[in-house]
This record gives structure tokens, sequence and C-alpha cells, in this order.
């Protein structure tokens, strides 16, 4: 047994020592290749955006991925130290005794654990907003908004995370042989109902949603609304600006909650038609099931998750070789959350390459019932506007991107206009 514990821990060492190198190597091959393609504009885009508006671009996702390089050290770090540096061992010691009952112990095990790595990540939260997004002209947070917003994420996490865990963990101490099973089921019923309940009770916690008021905008969306058989509870508009300048939009819920949410950035930004073919692409998302798609093959993978951690739960050597001595139901669902994305990293290009196909037929979708040019022009603003590179590393952009890369995007929407 202690010869496959070592093995493990052996195992876990060079799949976090590949993953972490991969990653960094990935970083460095992006920078150098955007500083290359800094001095000029893509051929595509000579006409479309400015040197100064390229080369700011270049310079922010250089910036971003720089500090990208202190976020892997330190996830890196921390994993180590919570693993085999004992910290596990040593909360879940720290714990036992506080309360009667185990259930609570582990909660408190799990909830401990993650508070301390949310916390570990405030500094580089911080320098993010108010040091490279300030720089950048696009940070609009203030001090106070941006503790404000940390109480209510803790908060929010709180009730919402301690009723799951305690549920979890009751369902893996006494369903048996198949809780795994049980457990699937809660998560995803605890999913479907954060869905559910997202745009009307969580999301204006965190930010304020109005109707709609332009009627010749509201009636042309109405209008595409009816042609794609999309049924909304509302038009809104969401005060994006108080804490960034990047634009978007998106629609969330389903059922009689779903709703249609524009950045008031993004309607600053851009024109009628241009909206309308914006909107048209997100309702190609729904149109072309994916968002089902994108649910089903999260759900699926959940199931597989947990039917191997049923298998893990029972082997001694994963918690020793893990650094941790005490086999509990939590010990075995924390030390599973935390390295199992170290085992399932070199999988991000399949994920990456299944969302860039699905934005693919969105624009296909955008250009049949709206405007291939309109959209061209929007995603060209929005590129411009978000300072989002235009020559992203190609082996980069295929490991993460979830978007086509910007050449290609407006290639293939070219050829359907």
């Amino acid at each position: 047994m202690q010869t496959f514990t070592l093995f493990f821990t052996l195992v876990f060492l060079a799949a976090l020592a590949l993953a972490t190198t991969l990653q960094f190597w990935l970083a460095r091959r992006h920078i150098s290749h955007i500083l290359t393609h800094k001095p000029q504009v893509p051929a595509a885009f000579s006409d479309k955006i400015g040197l100064e508006a390229h080369q700011k671009a270049a310079d922010y996702t250089v910036a971003k991925t720089r500090l990208s390089f202190i976020h892997i050290a330190l996830d890196t770090i921390v994993l180590l130290a919570f693993t085999l540096g004992g910290g596990i061992e040593w909360l879940t010691q720290a714990w036992q005794g506080v309360f009667d009952s185990s259930l609570l112990e582990g909660t408190a095990l799990l909830l401990s654990t993650l508070i301390l790595m949310s916390a570990l990540e405030i500094p580089l939260s911080l320098y993010r907003a108010f040091g490279l997004e300030a720089k950048f002209g696009f940070n609009k947070l203030t001090p106070r908004l941006f503790v404000l917003d940390l109480a209510k994420q803790a908060a929010l996490g709180l009730a919402l995370g301690v009723p799951l865990v305690l549920g979890v963990l009751w369902l893996m101490g006494t369903m048996g042989e198949y809780w795994w099973l049980y457990v699937w089921l809660a998560w995803v019923s605890f999913n479907l109902l954060i869905i559910a309940v997202y745009p009307t009770f969580i999301a204006p916690l965190f930010n304020k949603f109005t109707p709609l008021e332009d009627i010749t905008l509201k009636t042309r969306i109405e209008a595409l609304l009816e042609k794609c058989g999309f049924h909304a509870s509302g038009l809104f508009v969401m005060d994006g600006s108080k804490r960034s300048s990047h634009g978007n939009a998106y629609f969330s819920g389903f059922g009689k909650t779903k709703r249609i949410v524009f950045f008031d950035t993004l309607l600053k930004n851009l024109n009628g038609d241009e909206i309308e073919a914006v909107l048209a692409h997100e309702l190609g998302h729904f149109k072309r099931r994916h968002i089902m798609k994108r649910m089903a093959w999260l759900f699926g993978a959940s199931l597989v998750g947990l039917w191997v951690l049923a298998y893990l739960m029972q082997a001694s050597w994963f918690y020793a070789g893990l650094g941790v001595t005490t086999q509990t139901p939590a010990t075995a669902l924390l030390l599973f959350m935390l390295v199992s994305p170290v085992f399932t990293f070199l999988l991000h290009p399949l994920s990456a390459r299944l969302s860039r196909k699905h934005e693919f037929e969105a624009d296909q979708y955008a250009a049949q019932t709206s405007s291939a040019p309109a959209l061209i022009h929007a995603l060209v603003k929005m590129y411009e506007d978000n300072a989002a590179t235009l020559t992203p590393d190609p082996l980069h952009s295929a490991f993460y991107d979830s978007h086509p890369p910007a050449g290609i995007r407006i290639a293939r929407l070219q050829t359907a206009s």
C-alpha cells in the first residue's frame, strides 16, 4: 500500500508539473506572438481599427497574460500547501471536537478551505481592478463597491453553500453504495434552481436592471424575438458601467423567467442594426440548443466525476498520497475538488473547441435572421472597445479561447453576407 501511495503522489506531482509548465509555456507563446504582430494592424482590419487601438489591445492582453503568471504560480503553491503541505489535515484536526456532529465538522472543513483560498485571491483581484483595468481605462469600481461586492458574494456563498454542502455530505454518509447518484440528482436540481432564480433574485443584488425604454429599439427587438420564436419575460438594461466600461449582452433563466439583458455600455456604443445583430447571435445559441447541450455536458461530466469519487473515497492511497490521514466524506470530496482540475487540464482544448463551434453556429444564425455586415460592424466595435487582441497565438487560442479568433470569425461572416 505504501508503494502505491508513493506512486500516486508522484503521479499527482507529475500531472501538476505538466499542467503548470504547459500554462507558463502557452502564456509565453501568447505574449511573444502578440508583441510580434503589435507594430501593424492585421490586413483584414486595417480599414476598421486604427493602429493606436490595435496596440492598446496588444498591451492590455500582454498585461493580463503576465498577471496570469502570478495566478498560475499562486494556484500551484496553494494546492501543494493544502494537500502535501498538510493544510487540509491541519484544518481537519482543528475542527474536530468543535461540533458534536461530524456532518457539521465536515461542512466547516469544506467552507473554511474555500474561504481561505478565496481570501488569497483578493490581492490579485484588487490589482486587477485598480491596477491593470484602471491603467487601460476600463475600471469603474470604487473601493467601497469592491468591498460591498465581496461582502455580498460571501453572504450569498454562505447562504447557498452551507445547505448544499450539508445536503451533499449527508447523502454521502447515509445513502449507501449509490450515494453518488443521489448527490448528482441533488447537484442537478440545485443548478437548475439557481438558473431559475438568478435573474430575479441573485443578479439584482449586484446590479440595477431597468426595462428597455428606447421604443424604436424595443420594437425592433420584439419583432426579432417573434421571428425567432423566442419568448422572454422582459428586455432589461443593466448598469454594467458602474464596474467596467466593457460591454456585453446575454439572456438568462429558462421557461417563464427568461429575460434579455443589455449592458448600458453596449447600448451606448452600438447602433440599432448592430444591437439587433448581436441579439440575433445570442438567440442563435438558444435556437441551436447550445445552452441545453452545455448543461448536458456539464451534468454528464459531474456524474462521471462523482462515480470516480465514490471509488476513490474507499482507497486509502488517495488520501495518503495527497497528504491526508483523516478519511471522511468531507476530506474525500475536498481533495477531489482540488486535484481533479490537475488531471483534467489537458481536456481544455476539447471544451474550447466545442464552444468555438457553437459561436460559429450562432454567428451563422445571426447572419440568416438579421445582418452579417451589421454583426461584423458590431464585433469590430466590441473588439476595439474591449481592447480584445486581433492576433492571439493560435495554439494558446486553441487551448483556451471559448470564442474564435477575430480574423477567422470575421472571414466566415463575410462569406455569409
